[in-house]
């Protein structure tokens, strides 16, 4: 009998509204504070950023919000997107657990990143924009920008973290063939990447610093907008496609996910696959574990503090409610670059400061192994950002051989590793390193913190 591994959904089952959790919280996250007067912020203090629709969904009490049409034909070039369940892994750890991924690899950036930046760049061009900025750290949301952007006919500029610039080439080749333009961050075009060239000219760069460069730019010029990838309610609200799908898709597969694991970066490929989950949750029609895991590297949610900061280096954005370690921290450039952000989503922090969810950490080389084990059983190379959690998946499915619990698990496959091999050639030779972020460090980066008081 024929092993059925693969759950679709027809084109007519893509979800016609993004899914809006704050409104099912029982208590409200903490608005974000304008810097110059610790007042929440409106409209208006957002509008050079960003166009009204946007921040109309940022600030939305909406339980769904309708996904326009435009933006829903274009989804349909990979959406929806497939669930599989993982059964050459589960054999191969000799575990009862029954393991289900939902990729996103097969979207035309690789990643799960143009389920937001279609609708940013549709929004944009309806109110006239003509360019957009933003930052990349692996390249992925700077494809997906560059992609988005060519389909509605707006520029495209991306800030790429420096030490991913250098370990990706071919991102940036995959971002201009979209007609994007690329420059390492920091680079010397704007005052925010001169001022730390200055300090540090050999900085390896981090997603603060490049927010800050793609922000400033977008600022100072009245036909550019700033679009962000991850971190903000309006891009977790368009990454709710995925979990709305995979609900139906498990159904589909007679399950019910037991433990849904993703990887955490800013938050929007978690948040994507499990607010949806944590809405049932929540109504009580679902008893199971969301659980977030991160590089120890980059320990947001586990080591960092839950206070207001700015999203960027040089102190632009607005004061956010967000799990910290420091506007001004700058990683060791592990090659997960995409999970190398200073802060975490105000909102994913505030579901973790409700209890709502768990976190861990996990060191790179673990991640890899898991990478290689999943790609040899399963026949696709993951990016290195999920590996985390797929680490986490089979670490748990191991627990269950040990047990005999049949437990069932749903994690996020984000993308593909075709464009990191240059990773796992230093993973097969041995050449990746661990590294624990120093505490003492952590430390140093939470002195400048804007007011601690608040």
């Amino acid at each position: 009998m024929a092993e059925q591994t693969k759950y679709l959904l027809d084109e007519s089952e893509l979800p016609t509204h993004w899914y809006n959790l704050i409104p099912d919280l029982p208590a409200p996250p903490p608005p974000p504070l304008h810097p110059a007067t610790n007042e929440p912020v409106g409209p208006a203090d957002l509008a050079p950023l960003f166009p009204m629709a946007l921040i109309l969904q940022e600030v939305s009490t909406d339980s769904y919000i309708e996904i326009p049409e435009e933006v829903r034909d274009v989804y349909r070039l990979w959406r929806p997107s497939p669930l599989y369940r993982a059964r050459r892994l589960e054999r191969a750890l000799g575990t009862p657990a029954r393991i289900y991924f939902k990729y996103e690899g097969v979207s035309p950036a690789g990643s799960h990143k143009p389920n937001t930046s279609v609708p940013q760049a549709f929004y944009n061009a309806q109110e006239g924009i003509r360019r957009l900025t933003t930052e990349t750290g692996a390249g992925q949301w700077g494809t997906a920008l560059a992609f988005a952007s060519s389909l509605f006919g707006i520029e495209c500029e991306v800030w790429q973290v420096r030490a991913s610039y250098d370990q990706k080439p071919y991102r940036k080749s995959m971002m201009e063939v979209f007609g994007g333009v690329v420059h390492p961050s920091p680079s010397d075009l704007t005052e925010a990447g001169r001022k730390i060239l200055a300090d540090d000219p050999d900085s390896p760069g981090s997603l603060g610093i490049a927010i800050s460069e793609a922000v400033e730019i977008a600022a100072q010029n009245d036909d550019t907008r700033y679009a962000l990838g991850s971190v903000l309610n309006h891009v977790l609200l368009h990454q709710t496609v995925i979990g709305e799908e995979a609900i139906t898709q498990m159904a589909m597969a007679g399950d019910t996910p037991d433990l849904v694991v993703g990887c955490v970066g800013g938050g929007s490929n978690f948040g994507g696959l499990a607010f949806p989950f944590l809405r049932e949750k929540l109504k009580g029609n679902l008893d199971c574990e969301i659980r977030a895991v991160e590089p120890a590297a980059c320990p947001t949610l586990t080591r960092g503090i839950y206070t207001y900061d700015f999203g960027d280096t040089a102190g632009m954005t607005p004061l956010l409610k967000m799990h910290t370690l420091g506007h001004d921290f700058v990683p060791d450039p592990i090659h997960a670059g995409g999970l190398r952000y200073h802060g975490m989503s105000p909102l994913i922090s505030h579901v973790y400061e409700l209890g709502l969810m768990t976190a861990e950490a996990r060191q790179q080389s673990e991640c890899f192994a898991a990478g290689v084990q999943f790609a040899r059983t399963e026949g696709i190379v993951p990016a290195p950002e999920p590996t985390h959690a797929l680490a986490s998946t089979i670490d748990e499915a191991r627990r269950c051989a040990e047990t005999g619990e049949e437990k069932v698990i749903l994690t996020a496959l984000c993308g593909h590793g075709h464009l990191d091999l240059a990773a796992y050639d230093k993973y097969l030779a041995g050449d990746v390193q661990d590294f624990d972020y120093p505490q003492e460090r952590i430390d140093e980066a939470l002195t400048r913190l804007p007011n601690p008081d608040l």
